[in-house]
């Protein structure tokens, strides 16, 4: 089976999941904003509630890397499959949480987060880092590495967005770099890029 198929199938896979009303009570699936789908508060949400638990099958980090590639693969062959949905979990193992009951896999990135993820007992686990809204959008820090800040475009709307997906325990850094001659030739050339692609779309 090609990678299109594959990718076929596993949107009809999601698109059922979607469709089954979620027993989660704190939250649910629905079009994001910002990216695809997303996940929202069906109530208010206290501060530090656990709402959610990052599931999915654990995998070495060999199969990880193997699996990363392929699915980066699927997502540039159909933009409706979602990118990397492996979570890091210790030295030895991750979760790919690329399962249909694995909702939290919806969460989207933002610079302004309103919750965190947890490993507890090699669990992950979702929080709240501050009250929550009846449907707003539950938010969270993806923490990608500063070196690979330029694969990692972030549109997440938030007042201080950084521009890119970057931790926020690199953010400080990543303001020093963004002043430095070749990164600007680097990200203005990126720009003149995307304008071109637009252009042509239209």
């Amino acid at each position: 089976m090609g990678l299109q198929s594959l990718a076929f199938v596993r949107v009809l896979i999601e698109g059922m999941a979607e469709k089954k009303k979620s027993d989660n009570k704190w939250v649910f699936v629905e079009d994001s904003g910002i990216h695809g789908k997303g996940v929202f508060a069906k109530r208010y949400i206290p501060e530090d509630t656990r709402i959610m638990e990052y599931v999915g099958e654990r995998i070495s980090k060999k199969e990880s890397q193997r699996r990363g590639l392929e699915q980066m693969d699927m997502a540039a062959e159909d933009k409706r499959v979602g990118a990397v949905y492996i979570f890091d979990l210790n030295k030895k193992w991750d979760i790919d949480g690329n399962i249909p009951e694995n909702i939290a896999r919806f969460a989207n990135h933002s610079c302004k987060e309103n919750c965190e993820a947890y490993n507890i007992d090699d669990r992950i686990f979702y929080y709240t880092c501050k009250p929550v809204m009846k449907d707003e959008e539950i938010l969270i820090d993806y923490g990608y590495a500063l070196e690979h800040f330029l694969d990692h475009p972030c549109s997440c709307g938030a007042k201080k967005c950084v521009g890119f997906i970057v931790a926020k325990s690199d953010r400080a850094k990543f303001k020093r770099m963004r002043n430095r001659k070749e990164v600007k030739f680097i990200l203005k050339k990126r720009k003149k890029k995307s304008s071109k692609r637009k252009s042509k779309v239209a």
